[in-house]
């Protein structure tokens, strides 16, 4: 008898063929039957199809040349060095990869899908056929969003689209091919296409409580996206030519602007983020597309920026996370359109060949840059906050009929406190206005004691378990001194800083402390005053030992709002899908198929691959591309234009590998140190390690290697992908 428990096994197995197996004795549980005869069971089972997509991280970058992590300083995770040096196998390979290894995550999802669209061929769910087929649209456009989220990964896959029986005999199943997966994601969106646009149907607009479903927009951008993928040089067996690709594509973009999806084009206000680009990354995507109308599908939940890739001079910061390659930096064009960079004279990239007509400095190297530039990366001298510094002093008192176990007592113009048992506490006056919520906030005092205070305690209002935070012990002092203490970690922790909120003092717990106090105050600021100094001992400089540092130089700035901090997280979003790469897909199909201004006309556009890019630049700010580039220099200045725009939101780990480039790209990277003498800095440019990871092992994730040994128990036939098998 075959053992069941391989993910293609008992993870899909476990489908409508389990009815019998869930008709048991009434002990709670219920039988498939059961939930697809009730409304609210049906609807609930739908729902738990969601929920297995690997979610885009700023840390996949690091698995790129956009940059090299900071973990590599010091006592970082060991997971970034190991992955440079070429020691991951399939065995380990979850552990070392930026989203662990999702074939089986991906698989559930898929199976789930498969139970739903094949019970709804014969539910008896109490609603009506408009409303059944939407909710079989969203499990195909679900199970689509699934499959091509396996192809990109591990190339070919088997294709399961019914639920399988218990005896279902796996050394049958087979590998298809990448072209094969893509004919069945494209039937899969159609399908769901063909439902109509209704409420209940399967519609463009996003309804209340409808943020995270599938529409008809996510299932055109999964079309382009798949054909755009299989036209490309890895996967391409001339079953998707850039002929077919340009007219999937076509279509999908068509489709969405007729619906009102744009590029996100509002300027901001001076002070709250540097252009459109930025601001567009920092904008909540889940408003029901009433301000967004670039975002096409929202993956994952807000980012920690200035916590887990942030600058060191904010407080409560972490790690610096992904530091952006010198590699990227040179990508970005002068402001006039101009490459900077052309290229390297030497293979360590240290000679770079600067485009002389450009204008470009070396002494001066980050000035007159791609708006996009200053929206995307922290460099030396960049401004930390937006429109002036901006502080708030709130001055507090205390209450002194708040006193338990204490003895307080106001002495001209400081407070005497003397502990009198073992719980001695006192509040400190209510906030009459509520705090900005600045990147930085401070409680300060001054104050003097002959026998300090030992373990110390805020309680921060309203008082309940688990929202007090214990201090450092205050040490005695004869002498007025300034106490500070890092608040900034509660207020965001505990949701404090409301007017009326109050502070607690607890002074330990032993009697007979004695301690005087003073000019009570909350200060918070916006921080950072003046430009970033990434510079060798600078504030925030560059460092190869410690992991709050840039190990390049650089910080990521994209996703990060300079008013983060540990008090308030007002950082942003990836997305997985949104218009302008929609674009970008259609100008690559475009110019591979008819050039880069033969003009497309198709499914309601007229549109050429230039006019497609000069769309995206436009909205950066940047000049249009020039008319007349061969080919060969339209397609260098794409692939630029797609690593610079798509930047961070993952993109360049898959574009690298499809396009079989990966050899050139990701060998290693390079950084710059920065020295300054008084007024004068010197640019220095440098090498980081070596990557052992650019040969064709790299390109697709291996397989989990105890399901590959199953299979190779079950019918002999190895499923590994090449230079994987351990």
């Amino acid at each position: 008898m075959k053992k069941l428990s391989l993910v293609t096994g008992v993870l899909l197995c476990v489908a409508t063929s389990c009815n019998k197996q869930l008709e048991l004795p009434s002990d709670g549980r219920i039988t498939t039957d059961q939930i697809f005869t009730d409304y609210n069971r049906t609807r609930g089972y739908l729902n738990s199809c969601y929920g297995y997509l690997p979610h885009p991280d700023m840390d996949r970058a690091s698995y790129t040349d956009e940059s090299e992590n900071g973990d590599m300083n010091g006592t970082g995770s060991p997971k970034y060095s190991f992955w440079y040096a070429g020691n991951v196998t399939s065995s380990n390979y979850p552990s070392y990869s930026s989203d662990g290894s999702p074939w089986s995550m991906l698989y559930i999802g898929i199976r789930k899908c498969n139970v739903f669209i094949e019970n709804m061929k014969t539910a008896t769910v109490y609603a009506s056929e408009e409303e059944k087929a939407g909710w079989v649209a969203q499990a195909r456009t679900l199970r689509a969003l699934y499959y091509l989220q396996l192809i990109k990964r591990y190339g070919g896959v088997p294709l399961l689209d019914v639920p399988l029986e218990i005896g279902h005999d796996f050394s049958t199943d087979q590998r298809a091919s990448f072209a094969q997966v893509v004919d069945f994601i494209l039937a899969d969106c159609d399908a769901a296409l063909a439902v109509p646009d209704t409420e209940l149907g399967f519609h463009w607009a996003i309804y209340e409580n409808q943020n995270g479903i599938m529409t008809r927009a996510v299932a055109y951008a999964i079309k382009s996206q798949a054909a755009t993928y299989a036209a490309s040089p890895l996967w391409s067996d001339g079953t998707y030519t850039w002929e077919r690709a340009t007219q999937i594509n076509a279509e999908a973009l068509s489709q969405l602007l007729a619906n009102d999806y744009q590029l996100f084009d509002d300027q901001p206000a001076p002070n709250a983020a540097q252009n459109a680009y930025a601001l567009y990354f920092i904008t909540d995507p889940n408003d029901r597309r009433s301000y967004d109308k670039e975002t096409i599908y929202q993956a994952g939940g807000q980012k920690e920026v200035w916590k887990y890739a942030g600058l060191p001079s904010t407080t409560g910061q972490e790690k610096s996370g992904p530091n952006p390659s010198q590699e990227l930096v040179d990508a970005y064009e002068m402001a006039n359109g101009q490459a900077a960079i052309l290229g390297y004279a030497d293979a360590d990239h240290l000679e770079p060949i600067v485009n002389e007509a450009s204008g470009y400095n070396p002494d001066n190297p980050y000035a007159g840059r791609d708006p996009r530039f200053y929206a995307s990366i922290y460099y030396n001298g960049a401004p930390k906050t937006l429109g002036a510094a901006a502080s708030e002093e709130y001055e507090l008192s205390l209450q002194l009929g708040t006193a338990n176990q204490l003895n307080a007592v106001e002495v001209e113009d400081y407070y005497s406190l003397t502990t009198t048992g073992g719980d001695p506490f006192i509040q400190v006056s209510a906030l009459t206005s509520a705090l900005n919520r600045y990147p930085n906030m401070v409680l300060s005092f001054e104050y003097r004691s002959a026998t300090g205070i030992d373990g110390p305690e805020l309680f921060f209002s309203p008082i309940a378990g688990g929202r007090s935070t214990t201090y450092p012990n205050i040490p005695a002092s004869a002498d007025w001194t300034t106490h500070t203490i890092d608040i900034g970690p509660s207020v965001g922790t505990f949701g404090w800083g409301n007017a009326g909120d109050v502070i607690r003092f607890d002074l330990g717990a032993a009697s007979g402390k004695n301690i005087n106090i003073r000019n009570i105050r909350i200060t918070e600021s916006s921080g950072g005053g003046g430009g970033l100094e990434t510079f060798v001992g600078g504030r925030e400089g560059i460092s190869s030992t410690n992991v709050k540092n840039t190990r390049t130089g650089y910080y990521l700035r994209k996703f990060n709002n300079y008013r983060s901090g540990s008090g308030n997280n007002a950082d942003g979003y990836i997305r997985l899908f949104r218009l302008a790469e929609v674009y970008l897909n259609f100008a690559e199909s475009a110019y591979q198929s008819a050039g880069p201004e033969a003009t497309i006309s198709a499914s309601g556009i007229s549109m050429s691959a230039r006019d497609a890019v000069n769309a995206v630049r436009a909205r950066a700010g940047m000049p249009a591309l020039p008319m007349g580039l061969p080919v060969e220099e339209f397609e260098k200045r794409y692939r630029n234009e797609r690593r610079i725009e798509l930047a961070f939101e993952e993109h360049r780990f898959f574009d690298v590998r499809r396009w079989k480039i990966m050899g050139e790209t990701d060998g290693f990277v390079t950084g710059m140190r920065i020295e300054r003498s008084g007024d004068e800095y010197r640019y220095n440019r440098f090498k980081l390690v070596n990557r052992n990871t650019t040969g064709d092992k790299w390109l697709m994730y291996p397989i989990d290697q105890a399901d590959v040994d199953k299979i190779i128990g079950l019918g002999g036939e190895n499923w590994q992908n090449p230079g994987w098998l351990d």
